[in-house]
C-alpha cells in the first residue's frame, strides 16, 4: 500500500510558478510510475504528467508541455511537478497518483491517490 500526500499548492498570478510535491509512504515507491492529474470545478479529472518508475521517461498533456516538468527522487519517496508560466486555465485541484504499470495517460490505471492540493491562477 502507498499513501500519497500533496503539498505546494496556492494562489499565484498568471505567468508565475509553483512547485508541487507528493510525498509517498512505504518502501515500494520506486516500483510505481507516478502521475499528476487535475480537476477543475465542473470538469472531469484530466491527465497532466507522468514519470516512469526510474525517472527515465516522462509524459505530458499537450496543454502543459513546455511549461510543466515532472521529476522524482526515489531516495526521498517524492515526486514533483514544477509549473511555470501558469495560466488561469491551470486553476484546479492537483492530485498525484501511483501506477503499477498500466497506461500512464489513463486515470483508471492509477491505484493510489492523494487528497489533492488547490492551485489558483489569477489573471
Amino acid at each position: 500500500q502507498v499513501q500519497l500526500v500533496e503539498s505546494g499548492g496556492g494562489s499565484v498570478q498568471a505567468g508565475g510558478s509553483l512547485r508541487l510535491s507528493c510525498a509517498a509512504s512505504g518502501r515500494t515507491f520506486s516500483r510505481y510510475a507516478m502521475g499528476w492529474f487535475r480537476q477543475a470545478p465542473g470538469k472531469e479529472r484530466e491527465f497532466v504528467a507522468a514519470i516512469s518508475w526510474g525517472g527515465g521517461s516522462t509524459y505530458y498533456a499537450d496543454s502543459v508541455k513546455g511549461r510543466f516538468t515532472i521529476s522524482r527522487d526515489n531516495a526521498k519517496n517524492t515526486v514533483y511537478l514544477q509549473m511555470n508560466s501558469l495560466k488561469p486555465e491551470d486553476t484546479a485541484v492537483y492530485y498525484c497518483a501511483a501506477n503499477p504499470g498500466g497506461n500512464y495517460y489513463r486515470r483508471i490505471d492509477y491505484i493510489y491517490w492523494g487528497q489533492g492540493t488547490q492551485v489558483t491562477v489569477s489573471s
